[in-house]
């Protein structure tokens, strides 16, 4: 586990995912408000975003954060799987480029290998 307080990691049904980027925006597909959210975890395929709003189920968002370690910045849209009412949402990420997965993947490595 990682001495830093940013970067923690997590073990979930679909792999890894970990807590390690900053920067994290939200904002509905086809809107410009950004909507406030919390820390949440990542792996290749999605995340949990920790927010008190609702999403519907199959939403599209488009979702920004910055990995810690390589400073990669993600810009991705994903589409809203399910929605704990004011707890948060898992997402699934769609039309990531193979670059950012890839840089996602290579930050869970160097956090495994910690």
């Amino acid at each position: 586990m990682s001495s830093d307080p940013n970067i923690s990691r997590i073990s979930s049904r679909n792999g890894d995912r970990f807590r390690g980027y900053s920067d994290l925006s939200i904002v509905y597909e086809g809107s410009s408000e950004e909507i406030p959210v919390k820390v949440p975890d990542v792996s290749t395929t999605g995340m949990f975003i920790n927010t008190a709003r609702h999403f519907t189920e199959g939403a599209v968002i488009k979702v920004r954060f910055r990995l810690i370690r390589s400073n990669h910045e993600v810009n991705t849209r994903a589409e809203v799987r399910y929605c704990l009412s004011g707890v948060g949402v898992g997402i699934q990420f769609v039309d990531i480029t193979p670059e950012d997965q890839a840089a996602i993947e290579q930050e869970l490595d160097q956090i495994r290998a910690l």
